[in-house]
């Protein structure tokens, strides 16, 4: 695996860059705020590590590490961005990377930032360049440091996990949540800041969702087929 940060630059040459983006913002009063991006960059430095076998060439960039979290803002710790300002980073980044390198991909690990993705990415692709985003996906997760991202942190980091602190969260189906937090946050729908249950996670339990992230997106970067507005496809 290549991680661009560590490279000199007569080390670079044309290889597919793959962009960690996360955020920095509350996950309940258990797991650590930089969660999302440390999520990200371990899926794409896994999937990077298995694509050095193939005949394709990637090279891991720094993580985004800030993301649109303004939902979380009601939170002490939480720092977002916006959609607009993370729209223009993903912009100059992508057209910066894209003089170099034969494309660009963003690897998403929080939710929030999915419509500076797509405007970005279309804007991009519009302008000619090779660019394409994708998420940190796997089956049955759960919505925001519950169960899920908890198990996932067990697996990745277990010191970084209080595990004094995991309470349950709300735990009503997101669907129905979702305009009283659009307009109002997430605190008015769960003064934790917890989405789901968290004292159910386990490190087995995320270990498999992180095989299953690693595994979707190796598919994903060995067919770089890109679909709607910008994103890769699963199959």
């Amino acid at each position: 695996m290549k991680l661009l940060a560590a490279m000199r630059w007569p080390e670079v040459e044309p290889a597919v860059v793959l962009v960690p983006v996360g955020s920095l913002e509350q996950h309940g009063p258990a797991l650590g705020l930089a969660t999302d991006a440390l999520v990200a960059a371990h899926v794409t430095r896994r999937a990077a590590s298995e694509l050095d076998r193939g005949d394709q060439s990637f090279v891991v960039a720094p993580t985004v590490s800030y993301g649109a979290s303004g939902e979380h803002e009601d939170f002490p710790g939480t720092i977002s961005i916006g959609h607009e300002a993370l729209h223009l980073m993903l912009l100059e980044l992508g057209r910066s990377a894209c003089r170099w390198a034969p494309g660009v991909v963003f690897v998403n690990g929080h939710g929030g930032n999915v419509a500076s993705l797509v405007s970005a990415v279309t804007q991009l692709r519009e302008e000619g360049r090779g660019v394409a985003w994708t998420s940190c996906r796997a089956s049955d997760l759960d919505a925001h440091a519950g169960r899920s991202e908890t198990s996932l942190m067990l697996a990745l980091a277990p010191d970084t996990v209080a595990r004094d602190r995991l309470v349950p969260g709300c735990t009503d189906p997101v669907a129905s949540l979702m305009p009283r937090l659009r307009a109002e946050g997430v605190r008015a729908v769960s003064p934790t800041g917890v989405l789901g249950d968290p004292t159910t996670a386990t490190a087995a339990a995320g270990r498999r969702i992180l095989a299953e992230m690693v595994d979707r997106l190796v598919v994903e970067l060995t067919a770089l087929d890109v679909g709607t507005h910008g994103r890769l496809t699963w199959t």
